[in-house]
């Protein structure tokens, strides 16, 4: 072995030093402990199987290759359909057979071959000014209409959650069609694309732009952030379109789920799998991340609610992760991030 890899594996255990222990269930989520939280609390409640969380932001494919037969990894929670896509391309994640977790999620948020799973979907949505945007209705195609030059925000056209807007775009309208809509909407940006969604926010508010793209579960985590009540008044300022809404539909993206290739305690997972597929987990999930739950008959926060209606773009989620190269590459090509 390298002896430059065998200090970085060892180094990998050092930051989660925990012996496996019968019946528990060990966790490599990318969202914060508290966020999961409530949804595990009550799996222990209704199983008696215990869980424990590793949160793991960035870096979460490298630590389960390097850790491989020896990971105490039994399920895998992240976010966005590309970071659920690189895992199972990566060998990390295994096939899961549960007809449980097949009648709770719909086939266009699930893998083909049972390798990850939706959970809750976030909308691609279009944040726009109460004050300066009258029109209640948009498209996506609209956003490259001349009337809002210079009046839309965004953040890195690189960034995973554009890139996976992109693609729709190309799986919907075909390449072609997305180059010219691209730059167009390039043409329309008041600044260079920057920051995060909140940042777009944040423009609106101050009359930098009047429309921006970002994620409805931002507007949720704006409107209750008490530690830094700025934020309140950010989304106070704007409404909520979602695009084609009477069309195909929004585009959406999801947080997702997946059985760790070397899963010590493959039973206690797909316990846990198919109790977070359950339409109780997903609402209880759903409200604590402000996303939409998968699950038929299953309900959002009362918050997510108030939002407006979701539509989702019924697009199969690997149509739209085979397409983000080529998103990736259109971003270049037509230099949306100059």
């Amino acid at each position: 072995m390298n002896p430059h890899f065998r200090v970085a594996f060892a180094a990998a255990f050092v930051l989660f030093p925990f012996a496996t222990q019968a019946g528990e269930v060990n966790i490599y989520s990318a969202r914060q402990p508290e966020l999961i939280a409530p949804l595990l609390d009550a799996f222990t409640a209704e199983t008696g199987i215990d869980t424990r969380v590793l949160n793991l932001n960035n870096g979460l494919v490298e630590r389960l290759r390097a850790e491989a037969q020896n990971s105490p990894a039994d399920v895998v929670l992240t976010v966005d359909i590309g970071r659920l896509i690189a895992l199972k391309q990566a060998g990390v994640t295994q096939p899961v057979e549960s007809a449980i977790i097949n009648t709770n999620i719909p086939a266009q948020f699930r893998d083909s071959e049972n390798n990850w799973f939706g959970l809750t979907m976030r909308a691609r949505v279009v944040y726009a000014s109460r004050e300066r945007v009258e029109q209640d209705t948009i498209t996506y195609a609209e956003l490259a209409d001349p009337k809002w030059a210079g009046r839309i925000c965004t953040r890195s056209g690189q960034h995973p959650y554009n890139i996976a807007l992109f693609a729709s775009i190309i799986a919907n309208e075909g390449e072609n069609a997305a180059e010219t809509w691209l730059r167009a909407l390039k043409a329309n940006l008041a600044r260079v694309p920057t920051g995060n969604d909140r940042a777009q926010a944040q423009a609106i508010y101050s009359g930098e732009c009047d429309l921006a793209l970002g994620y409805t579960y931002y507007v949720g985590l704006m409107r209750t952030n008490e530690k830094n009540p700025e934020q309140k008044e950010w989304a106070a300022s704007m409404k909520v379109l979602f695009p084609d809404a009477t069309g195909r539909g929004t585009h959406v993206n999801i947080s997702g789920m997946a059985m760790a290739a070397n899963a010590p305690n493959p039973e206690g997972a797909l316990a846990l799998m198919e109790f977070l597929s359950s339409a109780r987990a997903q609402e209880i999930y759903a409200q604590t991340v402000y996303e939409y739950p998968l699950a038929p008959g299953a309900q959002p926060g009362e918050l997510v609610r108030g939002m407006g209606m979701l539509k989702p773009d019924p697009l199969a989620l690997e149509t739209i992760a085979s397409l983000r190269n080529a998103a990736s590459q259109l971003v270049d090509r037509v230099g949306f991030n100059d």
